[in-house]
């Protein structure tokens, strides 16, 4: 019975022992989750120095809808008349120059002037002045390609711009029908007289030059133009 009796105490401290930790540990949590709920609560709770609540609260006012503007007119104030475009063309009131083009014809060509170019003749527009032109008559047949597909005419069909001064600042060339691109040495050629080149379709140069010259003036742009209804080795007038 002493043996039991001296197991039997070390059992009850045992006990007693894990029950005073088991204690300790329940306090030891709850003081834990007291600790963290105070901490979240804090954190919750915590505020911009100045700020005395940052609950939220229903506004006393309506919320403005996005992107809308108040109506500026005044009762009895007569609407607004509709925007006049044509009185901010800047070119509007210039006068057109007489050597614009008004009709390009299949053998031809009509001016502002009331001068017509017909008989599959070609023009050239400088200075102001309109002169019949017909670049195929240096090679002694209606050929304006050379082998490669390029637009060449001989020099020579430039003679009257060579002759000017002070030169054209840009000369616009109206190739029949279709654009096709300028040969190398009539470019080079072109150039060496002072002057920028444009390669368009006959339409398309027309209304380019009547743009340019009635912006920039007859000095500064000239014009040589073939009729739209050319034909390789036909030519114009057919």
């Amino acid at each position: 019975m002493a043996f039991l009796a001296r197991i039997s105490r070390p059992t009850d401290i045992v006990i007693s022992t894990v029950q005073k930790q088991c204690s300790a540990t329940r306090a030891l949590s709850t003081v834990t989750r007291s600790s963290r709920a105070f901490c979240i609560a804090e954190t919750r709770t915590k505020r911009p120095k100045g700020v005395t609540s940052i609950r939220k609260t229903p506004l006393s006012w309506p919320a403005a809808q996005f992107h809308t503007t108040t109506c500026r007119h005044e009762a009895g104030d007569s609407p607004r008349p509709p925007t006049d475009f044509a009185a901010m063309d800047v070119l509007g009131n210039t006068p057109v120059p007489s050597t614009t083009v008004d009709i390009c014809q299949s053998d031809g060509f009509q001016l502002n002037s009331g001068a017509k170019i017909l008989d599959g003749s070609g023009v050239i527009l400088v200075g102001g002045e309109a002169f019949e032109w017909k670049p195929w008559l240096a090679r002694g047949e209606h050929r304006l390609l050379n082998s490669k597909g390029q637009w060449e005419i001989p020099n020579e069909a430039f003679g009257l711009l060579s002759l000017l001064w002070p030169r054209p600042d840009l000369l616009v060339i109206g190739v029949g029908p279709e654009i096709r691109p300028l040969s190398p040495e009539l470019r080079r050629y072109i150039s060496s007289l002072g002057m920028r080149v444009e390669i368009l379709d006959t339409r398309n140069a027309a209304s380019q030059f009547n743009l340019l010259v009635t912006e920039r003036g007859v000095n500064d742009v000239a014009a040589a133009l073939i009729p739209i209804g050319w034909k390789e080795g036909i030519g114009a007038n057919w």
